[in-house]
C-alpha cells in the first residue's frame, strides 16, 4: 500500500514538472512563435496587394500609359524639375495665395480645364447638371465650376477674381454670353467681385464687336480677354489669343500616349474625315486625292452635311482614323483654325494645314505675316503648312520614302510640342492674371 501511494506520489510530481516545463515554453517561446506566424500570415495577405499593385502596374503598361520620352530625356527632366521646383518655392515664398474661380459657360472651358490644366472633374458624368475641380498652378489657387446648374444668381460668389468663359459664336450664344457679362456687371458694382477675365469663343468671321462696350478700355470692366481666332483686336496687353482645342462639346477625351502610338506602324498616310462643301477647298482636296489614286492609300470619309454631335461609333472611327494616319488633312472651313489640328497633335498624327486666310475679319496680313494661326506658329507648331492642295501629292510621294524610324522620332517631336504648348499656356494664362489683377490692387 505503502509502496501504490509512494508511486502515486512520484507520478503526480514527474506530471507536474512535465506540465511546468510545458508552461513555461509556452510563455517564453509561443509569443515568439505566433509573432513569426502573425508576420507570415502578414506577408501571406500582402501579397495579394502586392501582386495587385504590380498587376496594375502591368496592366497600365500593357494598356500603354507610358512615358515616350524617358530614356534619354529622363535625366534631364528630372533637373528641369528640381530647377522649376526651386524658382517656384523662391517665387512662392512669403507670398499670398492667389484665387481665381472659372466659371465655364461654354464647351471650350472643358479644354482648358483637363486639357491645359490637367484638372480633374467631379463628379465625372459628363451629364451632371453641377461639376467641379480644383487645381493649384504656381501661387494661383483654382476652383473651376460647370454645368446647367451654374446659373446667374443661384449659386454662391466667395471669390474676388473670375474667368468666365463664353461662347459668342453665333446670335443666339452671344445673346446668353450679355446676360452672364450683365450679371458680372452687377457683381463688379455692387463690389462682390474684383476682377474679371472672359475667354471667348469668338465669332468665325471675327465680328465680336458686341463685347466691346464690356472692354475695361473701353469704360467697362473686362480686364482681360482671351479670344479664339485671329482677332485683329490682340495687341498681347489685355487682348490675347487663346487656342481653339479639341471638340469637347463631342466628347473628344484627354488622350495619353501610348508606346504603340509611337512606335507601330500606321497602315494609312492621311487621313480626312468630314464635311464636303460644295465649289470650296475641301471639294478640290478630295478631287487631287481621287485623281493620284492616293485615295486608296488613305482614310477618307466625307459627308455632304455637317453633323454637331458625334454617336459613339462615330467618335471612335474618328480617333481610329487619327491613330492609324501619319499625317491628318486640315482643309478651312470658315475659319482656318479647326478642331482637327489639336485631335492630330493628341494622336501623333502630323497636321497638313491649309494655310490661307479666310473671308471676314480676322487676321491681318499686311500688319502680322503670320496670320492666319498666330498662336500655333508663334509656338513653332512642327506641322506641315500648304497654300494649295496641289501641294498634296508631292508631299504624299515623299511620305512613302520615309522610314519608320524617322516617323517615330517625328511622332515624339509633335507629341512633346503638343505637351509644352499646353504647359505653356497655362504658365502664361496664369502669369497673366496675377500681373493685372495683383497689379490693380495695388493701384
Amino acid at each position: 500500500m505503502r509502496l501504490t501511494r509512494k508511486r502515486l506520489c512520484s507520478f503526480l510530481i514527474a506530471l507536474y514538472c512535465l506540465f511546468s516545463l510545458y508552461a513555461a515554453y509556452h510563455v517564453f517561446f509561443g509569443r515568439r512563435r505566433r509573432a513569426s506566424a502573425a508576420s507570415s500570415r502578414g506577408l501571406r495577405k500582402g501579397v495579394a496587394p502586392a501582386r495587385e499593385r504590380r498587376g496594375r502596374e502591368q496592366s497600365t503598361l500593357g494598356s500603354e500609359e507610358w512615358n515616350p520620352w524617358e530614356g534619354d530625356e529622363k535625366n534631364e527632366q528630372q533637373h528641369r524639375f528640381k530647377t522649376s521646383l526651386q524658382i517656384l518655392n523662391k517665387s512662392t515664398k512669403g507670398k499670398t495665395d492667389f484665387h481665381v474661380q472659372i466659371w465655364g459657360k461654354a464647351a471650350i472651358g472643358l479644354y482648358l480645364w483637363e486639357h491645359i490644366f490637367e484638372g480633374l472633374l467631379d463628379p465625372t458624368d459628363v451629364t451632371a447638371q453641377w461639376r467641379e475641380g480644383n487645381s493649384v498652378v504656381g501661387r494661383t489657387h483654382y476652383s473651376f465650376i460647370t454645368g446647367p446648374a451654374v446659373v446667374p444668381g443661384y449659386f454662391p460668389v466667395d471669390v474676388n477674381n473670375v474667368v468666365l468663359i463664353l461662347n459668342g459664336r453665333e446670335k443666339a450664344k452671344v445673346f446668353y454670353a450679355t446676360q452672364w457679362l450683365l450679371y458680372a456687371q452687377n457683381l463688379v458694382q455692387t463690389q462682390k467681385l474684383q476682377h474679371l477675365a472672359v475667354v471667348l469663343l469668338g465669332n468665325e468671321h471675327c465680328h465680336n464687336e458686341w463685347i466691346s462696350q464690356f472692354l475695361k478700355r473701353n469704360g467697362g470692366f473686362v480686364e482681360l480677354l482671351f479670344i479664339i481666332y485671329d482677332s485683329p483686336w490682340i495687341n498681347d496687353m489685355d487682348i490675347f489669343q487663346w487656342p481653339l482645342g479639341v471638340a469637347t462639346y463631342r466628347n473628344f477625351p484627354v488622350v495619353e500616349a501610348s508606346w504603340s502610338m509611337l512606335h507601330n506602324e500606321r497602315p494609312y498616310l492621311c487621313n480626312f474625315l468630314g464635311t464636303i462643301y460644295e465649289n470650296s477647298s475641301r471639294q478640290a482636296l478630295i478631287n487631287i486625292l481621287k485623281q493620284d489614286g492616293n485615295a486608296k492609300l488613305c482614310w477618307v470619309s466625307a459627308r455632304e452635311q455637317w453633323q454637331p454631335q458625334e454617336t459613339n461609333e462615330s467618335l471612335k472611327n474618328y480617333q481610329d482614323a487619327l491613330l492609324q494616319s501619319d499625317l491628318t488633312l486640315c482643309p478651312v472651313g470658315v475659319n482656318t483654325e479647326c478642331y482637327r489640328i489639336y485631335e492630330a497633335c493628341s494622336y501623333g498624327s502630323v497636321p497638313v494645314v491649309e494655310d490661307i486666310m479666310t473671308a471676314g475679319s480676322c487676321g491681318n496680313t499686311s500688319v502680322n505675316h503670320n496670320a492666319p494661326l498666330q498662336l500655333l506658329k508663334s509656338m513653332d507648331a512642327p506641322f506641315i503648312f500648304i497654300k494649295n492642295w496641289n501641294e498634296l501629292p508631292a508631299i504624299l510621294e515623299k511620305e512613302k520614302t520615309l522610314m519608320l524610324q524617322e516617323k517615330i522620332q517625328r511622332r515624339k517631336m509633335l507629341l512633346h510640342w503638343y505637351q509644352h504648348f499646353k504647359t505653356e499656356l497655362k504658365m502664361r494664362f496664369t502669369n497673366i492674371l496675377e500681373n493685372s489683377f495683383l497689379m490693380n490692387n495695388k493701384g
